[in-house]
């Protein structure tokens, strides 16, 4: 009996081209985005409000900000709203600066 492979989710290639790892790699190659943290694991993190993410479904890759693993964890545990609260931050207004200054932004 030929076995056929497993058939691709009717998603699975939307889901390819809202992953860009050259753009997650550069992104993780900056300091954490909270001012003041000098922290050296950085992690990319997505950034979910205003995004093309939605339920179970996480934003593309170029919704993403550099955050250290504690601030990064931080963020999921408090929310997003919460977060830039407490740091002062614009974590939409980021994740564009990022994606406008990636140099694989071209691939969006």
């Amino acid at each position: 009996m030929i076995r056929l492979p497993k058939r691709r989710h009717a998603n699975s290639r939307r889901s390819d081209q809202r992953r860009f790892p050259g753009h997650c790699a550069w992104v993780r190659g900056h300091r954490c985005s909270v001012p003041g943290c000098d922290q050296c694991t950085i992690e990319c993190a997505h950034v979910r409000a205003e995004s093309d993410g939605g339920i179970s479904l996480k934003p593309s890759d170029q919704y993403t900000i550099s955050l250290c693993r504690q601030h990064h964890a931080e963020q999921h545990q408090i929310g997003e709203r919460l977060f830039e609260k407490r740091y002062g931050m614009d974590l939409v207004a980021l994740a564009r600066q990022f994606a406008e200054r990636s140099p694989h932004r071209n691939k969006w």
